[in-house]
């Protein structure tokens, strides 16, 4: 836990972890949630990895090409070792397009106002025809591609969760269908943490998410003081355990299963520049 974490939230940890049965390598996840994190910053990447490890959780990871401090974004090299490792360790992996492109409106029948919160036109409102908007769900996908050495899920996350039903037909057209998340899923870490602090987030959630739930959180939010994650990430994971809860992948997913065995994803090839 690190040196910031609050007392309470380590309070909490401690009763968690004793009240929590033994669990057995091999019983099956009957009673699952499906946890997932969009990119960040990665600023907490590292952190939320340990966790994941030390409880033996294993997640879905949505990347888009997001700004890092090492300044060659979430998918450039610098973070390319970490990639590796969360492949080697089971987790799963999908896009969040490369530019985290916000969908903004729908324009006629084949076309959408789109605003990219990172890369060269990082907020301005663009028109993407449907294939412009595919394409850069598969640069997201083949880069994942490229650094897990797995394929990734035909699967997509629209950045903020923003759709129209007529978005999500023209995805599904290019063989991406999309994740949003539960209700109770939304963890809060993207908001202000003077008035959601970490302890009243994690009491939510333990309360409230349920068996089936989606999950979301990030691999690091700037405009959030107190980190959510790692603080919120570990006791959350020991507390839903608590309660019988157990943790899949979207491979799993009873909605996405059939889609994922029967839409092999076609992704086209990369250039130097992108690897």
């Amino acid at each position: 836990m690190r040196p910031g974490t609050d007392k309470a939230v380590r309070a909490l940890i401690a009763g968690l972890a004793s009240a929590a049965p033994a669990l057995t390598l091999a019983a099956a996840c009957t009673q699952p949630v499906y946890l997932t994190f969009d990119t960040g910053h990665m600023g907490v990447a590292p952190l939320v990895a340990e966790v994941l490890q030390r409880q033996q959780v294993q997640v879905t990871f949505f990347a888009a090409q997001e700004k890092t401090r090492e300044g060659d974004g979430t998918l450039g090299q610098h973070w390319a070792p970490w990639w590796r490792a969360r492949a080697a360790e089971g987790h799963a992996f999908a896009s969040h397009t490369w530019d985290h492109a916000y969908w903004r409106a729908d324009l006629g029948a084949d076309s959408f106002r789109i605003r990219p919160s990172s890369g060269a036109q990082a907020g301005h409102d663009l028109v993407w025809s449907a294939k412009e908007y595919c394409d850069n769900l598969r640069q997201a996908a083949s880069r994942l591609q490229v650094l897990t050495g797995q394929a990734p899920l035909p699967l997509f996350r629209a950045p903020g969760g923003k759709t129209s039903p007529r978005l999500l037909a023209a995805a599904k057209q290019c063989g991406f269908a999309h994740v949003g998340w539960a209700d109770a899923g939304f963890l809060g870490d993207e908001l202000p943490s003077d008035v959601y602090p970490n302890a009243q987030l994690l009491k939510k959630a333990l309360n409230n998410i349920r068996a089936g739930d989606v999950l979301m959180a990030h691999l690091g939010i700037w405009s959030r003081q107190d980190p959510w994650a790692p603080a919120v990430l570990e006791p959350l994971i020991v507390g839903l355990k608590a309660r019988g809860l157990c943790f899949a992948t979207l491979r799993e997913h009873p909605q996405f299963r059939e889609w994922i065995l029967q839409q092999p994803l076609k992704l086209s090839g990369q250039t130097d520049a992108q690897r």
